[in-house]
């Protein structure tokens, strides 16, 4: 790091706070005494694709951007949802990610490669002590909800029990399907702990290589760039440029090339009656992302949900 990328005091790493987030890091030893197995591998490949959806679709696209709507007990079930990923609670994320955009690569921006670098904006700013407070102004409109709060105060009861559930699923194929060859440990380990592993890094991408690696298809005076491999990673997270630019759409694959499968999941609960009033890309912005060159015009474009 150098001199002129001294942190802030506030932006020094909290160590003893972060002990449980560098424990499950080093808890993947555990795969070299549990071995493998096929069916931990799918599993843990299920809960991954599951809880990737609900931080891009529910964390990110609803609590974050509010880009549709719905009722407010599926509102419940999608903050749980989004808390078994293990990424804190709804208030807390949507306060963080609103905060990046008002602040997208400036020196406020807690997250941006181009002021401290790779690994700070990937993963190191979780573990500071800013981290812990995000600004409670950007979130009123979630704080009045008591259930949301009380899931955000106690963020880790929702992970415990998914832990316990993935556990005992294990359990349940060891005595019960011996035949499929996998153990409780190998299906807590990979369906749990490696799941969740991959999981975090997936999404920090879009913090880090979204900001450096791409195409730029709108000037929106950051770095911020649409990636097809990180699209695929994350559901459609990787169609950062687009997003940035209009991050009031439901869908970030602006086009029907543009792959975003956590787009078609909620095409799907809204057929379900799930929620409703997905807000569509407006012509105007399609329009000016197919006229060649680094779309820009003389307004900026909404950068706010």
């Amino acid at each position: 790091m150098t001199p002129e990328q001294k942190l802030p005091r506030d932006r020094h790493v909290d160590w003893g706070a972060s002990i449980p987030f560098l424990f499950m890091h080093v808890s993947l030893i555990a795969v070299f005494w549990v071995g493998f197995s096929w069916v931990a591998a799918a599993l843990a490949v299920l809960f991954y694709v599951v809880r990737m959806f609900a931080i891009t679709g529910f964390y990110h696209r609803y609590f974050a951007h509010k880009t549709f709507k719905t009722s407010r007990w599926f509102q419940l079930v999608m903050a749980v949802a989004g808390a078994s990923a293990v990424q804190k609670g709804p208030i807390w994320w949507a306060s963080h990610h609103r905060h990046h955009h008002a602040h997208s690569d400036d020196e406020h921006d807690v997250h941006s490669p181009a002021q401290l670098g790779f690994w700070w904006s990937h993963m190191g700013w979780v573990m500071t002590t800013e981290s812990n407070d995000p600004p409670a102004r950007l979130v009123k409109d979630l704080r009045r909800y008591p259930e949301l709060t009380f899931i955000d105060k106690y963020h880790m009861i929702v992970p415990v029990l998914f832990g316990a559930f993935v556990l005992g699923l294990g359990v349940l194929i060891e005595r019960f399907l011996p035949s499929w060859g996998s153990t409780a440990g190998q299906v807590f380990v990979w369906g749990f702990l490696v799941s969740t592993i991959v999981l975090y890094h997936g999404t920090y991408t879009i913090n880090s290589l979204s900001h450096q690696f791409g195409r730029q298809r709108f000037e929106t005076g950051d770095d911020s760039r649409n990636n097809f491999w990180l699209a695929l990673l994350t559901l459609g997270e990787g169609w950062h440029n687009n997003h940035h630019y209009y991050p009031g759409s439901a869908r970030q694959g602006f086009y029907w090339w543009e792959i975003d499968i956590a787009y078609y999941g909620l095409k799907l609960l809204s057929w379900c009656g799930l929620i409703r009033e997905l807000n569509p890309v407006p012509a105007r912005v399609k329009a000016l992302g197919l006229s060649g060159g680094r779309a820009h015009v003389e307004d900026p474009p909404p950068s706010r949900p």
